[in-house]
């Protein structure tokens, strides 16, 4: 950890910069950590890898020597310079100055695929303020990626990679649970970076199955149905459909889900991802 983190503090001082707040940055200065993100992601010459908010390029550094290709995409102009003086004898690096959640991501990589590089896979530090819209947006957008291997809040892991029905579910993960196959890789201490965050992180992989998991006709619908039954904690899985306009009144809603054997007290969290389906085909039946 002494030479990345002397590395990190040498090019902070070079550049004049600090890390930005508003932003998210905490650099990472834990080589062992860097090592397990890559060997997770089985990074090899035929990836192509694209890195969400490089920072000061601690990560792209490894990416660079063992993919075919890394586009990195930097939202913070700050950080271009520093990334370009690094990188700027590397033939396979490419740099985007852009928001992540604004790329054409489909386009990007199916310019970039050919005979050598021929799949993609997303590797990330994210920044925790931003962590929830941009996989809803790797998620969403079925992008050609194989895998997606991201450093997050611990606490978000832990939902991203949880079962539905299980104790840490939450709308996401049913999302993810639908598009993918997802565990939690390694717990990250906060002291990994610098400046050291308030929480801890942990290192996710997720990897897309070749058909979601459940054949659904209307995705929005089924999703909105699942934000729907947590948007409001602490009250019933009633109260939430009724409240966002699933149903039409409680008592609907609770005829609805006595017709397929759940009690009209559950609350949300309690339901899988074929419950929901259920109450998604009553809907559009309906």
């Amino acid at each position: 950890m002494d030479n990345l983190y002397n590395e990190t503090l040498f090019i902070m001082k070079k550049y004049g910069i600090t890390a930005n707040k508003r932003l998210g940055q905490n650099f990472l200065i834990d080589e062992f950590v860097i090592e397990e993100i890559c060997d997770t992601a089985e990074v090899s010459s035929s990836d192509l890898i694209i890195e969400i908010g490089p920072g000061i390029g601690s990560l792209t550094a490894v990416l660079v020597e063992k993919a075919g290709k890394v586009i990195s995409i930097e939202i913070d102009s700050k950080m271009l310079k520093i990334l370009n003086d690094r990188f700027k004898f590397y033939n396979n690096f490419e740099l985007i100055n852009e928001d992540i959640l604004k790329v054409d991501l489909n386009k990007l990589i199916n310019a970039n695929l050919n005979e050598k590089i021929t799949k993609c896979k997303i590797v990330a530090n994210l920044p925790y303020y931003i962590t929830t819209p941009i996989i809803i947006k790797l998620l969403e957008e079925k992008l050609n990626v194989e895998t997606i291997t991201v450093m997050v809040q611990k606490e978000v892991a832990e939902r991203l990679t949880a079962i539905p029905g299980s104790k840490n579910a939450g709308a996401i993960s049913h999302l993810v649970y639908y598009y993918a196959d997802s565990k939690l890789a390694i717990n990250v201490y906060r002291d990994s970076f610098i400046p050291a965050p308030d929480v801890d992180s942990a290192v996710i992989n997720i990897k897309f199955l070749k058909e979601p998991r459940i054949k659904i006709d209307d995705e929005k619908l089924f999703f909105n149905i699942i934000k729907a039954a947590f948007s409001q904690k602490r009250k019933t899985l009633v109260n939430g459909l009724v409240n966002n306009k699933i149903f039409d009144s409680k008592e609907s809603a609770e005829k609805a889900l006595t017709s397929i054997g759940l009690d009209t007290k559950i609350r949300g969290e309690k339901l899988t991802l074929e419950d929901f389906k259920k109450i998604y085909e009553i809907i559009k039946g309906g």
